[in-house]
């Protein structure tokens, strides 16, 4: 057990990050493992580190990189360096020691801020693993039974489950409350009021850790913008008038400010060739580290998003999209979304290193009548697209798990697991 980031006792909750972590340390001389403050990075690099130094909280840390910055990597190996961009020397220090070792697992560092471009002179190719980590899943949070694996989807294996425990207001209430390590078991009402307390220091503490300070209302109105607006295409120019007081050239400077401190992660659009003379959108989908975060942004809770199933809606396709990248990350899966210029889309694309894709299409509901809807304009869309046969499945809320006659899959989100 140990204190987390939300000052209480938490005992560890296995991650799929775990096997990740694993293989980058049996590769690579470093590892590095970023990700939003309070997802379990330390948690999770720390049960495989001999030795551990705390840069954000150890005294002597300072005076060391002032005189010999490799003073602070002195220590049994795995050694980590728990928030090292707080000394970014540390990186060439690291680097340096690496190729003197000429071995692999050398050194862990977990970061809740990625660096400046110009703090790090030299990339690390060739020594430098990175992971990326977030909140938990649903099958790590153990609200999803992870019956049907996502691999065996994308494998092309037909899914086969019964409706999952998980039913539809316990899938509210999952997003409502996140997937936050620290405030597993908590009462909702202590999670929401956590979670809204962690969304007050973004705007007043964490972002300033990206360069400079900035107004912490405006950063406030932006994040409540973006809360508004997750898993859309929003352009800058619109949260510009959404948030009102500032330009669209302040508002991509403080978009980047919350990417780099890993507090927004936009889905890219996806880039293929298409039969017709249609065009992909190149937007982005914008999307918070958590759905919970942008439910506590707009000040709701579950009993709200049971008022407003369209911004449920919205925050369940956010919580997918969220699962995808966690579940497809060790397949080396990347997560895009699709909508070309006569308006079909795909919710989520799973781009896999050997070219193959697969198509999802998320639907809160999960009626006949949605899912025959959902079904065929994944059809379409895949269709027009020039590539083998694609994967095609709607994701659901609730429900069974299966194939239908068309060959699109049916997955309830809490059935689906690595």
């Amino acid at each position: 057990m140990r204190i987390d980031d939300w000052g209480s006792v938490m005992r560890y909750i296995p991650r799929i990050a775990d096997g990740e972590l694993e293989e980058a340390l049996a590769r690579a001389g470093a590892v590095l493992i970023e990700g939003p403050k309070a997802c379990g990075k330390t948690e999770t690099a720390s049960r495989r580190a001999a030795s551990i130094v705390h840069l954000d909280v150890d005294p002597n840390v300072s005076a060391q990189v002032a005189v010999d910055p490799s003073l602070v990597l002195e220590g049994a190996r795995p050694r980590l360096l728990d928030e090292w961009q707080l000394h970014p020397v540390l990186w060439n220090t690291v680097r340096r020691s690496v190729d003197a070792a000429d071995s692999r697992g050398q050194f862990l560092l977990t970061g809740s801020t990625a660096p400046a471009a110009d703090a790090v002179r030299h990339s690390g190719a060739g020594r430098f693993a990175r992971l990326r980590m977030r909140t938990l899943s649903l099958f790590e949070s153990r609200d999803a039974d992870g019956t049907v694996s996502l691999r065996a989807v994308l494998d092309g294996d037909p899914p086969r489950a019964a409706a999952p425990s998980l039913d539809f207001d316990g899938l509210l209430a999952r997003i409502a409350t996140g997937g936050w390590p620290g405030l597993a078991g908590l009462p909702a009402p202590s999670a929401l009021a956590s979670i809204r307390d962690y969304a007050e220091t973004i705007a007043t503490v964490d972002i300033d850790a990206a360069g400079r300070r900035r107004d912490a209302s405006r950063v406030m109105r932006l994040m409540r913008a973006l809360a508004r607006s997750v898993a859309t295409e929003v352009t800058v120019s619109t949260l510009a008038r959404d948030e009102a007081s500032l330009s669209r050239d302040a508002v991509r400077e403080y978009l980047d400010a919350l990417a780099r401190i890993f507090v927004i992660e936009d889905q890219p659009a996806w880039s293929a060739h298409l039969r017709s003379s249609a065009t992909l959108r190149k937007e982005p989908k914008r999307h918070l580290a958590d759905p919970s975060l942008a439910l506590a942004l707009v000040g709701g809770d579950a009993t709200a998003l049971r008022r407003d199933l369209a911004y449920a809606g919205q925050l369940f396709e956010s919580l997918v999209v969220h699962d995808l990248r966690v579940l497809a990350q060790p397949l080396g899966g990347e997560v895009f979304h699709a909508r070309d210029s006569t308006g079909r889309e795909v919710d989520a694309v799973v781009q896999l290193p050997s070219g193959r894709w697969a198509g999802f299409e998320v639907k809160l509901g999960a009626s006949a009548q949605i899912v025959d809807a959902a079904a065929a304009g994944l059809r379409a869309f895949a269709a027009d697209v020039r590539a083998d046969d694609p994967v095609l499945t709607v994701v659901t809320g609730t429900g069974p798990s299966y194939r239908r006659a068309d060959g699109v899959n049916v997955v309830a989100i809490g059935a689906l697991g690595p």
